[in-house]
């Protein structure tokens, strides 16, 4: 049994509306078919595509912070004895 809602989820689209590489919206991190159905959700599932989009926001920033990371990593040919 799903729970009422008594106002409407707003989208969450900041106008950014590109795709990256795996398929997602660079400005709100939606799939297509989550972009395109929006108004057709309920408004948990809606809930529910805001909480994955927070989800895939940090993935994406801790693998940039990570590639960022290898990036700055100085390449030294010799082994580290310590």
């Amino acid at each position: 049994m799903e729970q009422l809602e008594f106002f409407n989820v707003p989208s969450p689209c900041v106008g950014v509306c590109t795709v990256d590489t795996k398929g997602y919206c660079q400005g709100c991190m939606r799939k297509r078919e989550e972009r395109f159905n929006w108004l057709f959700f309920t408004p948990t599932q809606q809930l529910h595509i805001i909480k994955l989009c927070r989800q895939r926001y940090r993935r994406k920033m801790a693998n940039a912070k990570q590639d960022d990371a290898l990036q700055n990593e100085p390449s030294n040919p010799q082994q580290n004895l310590f």
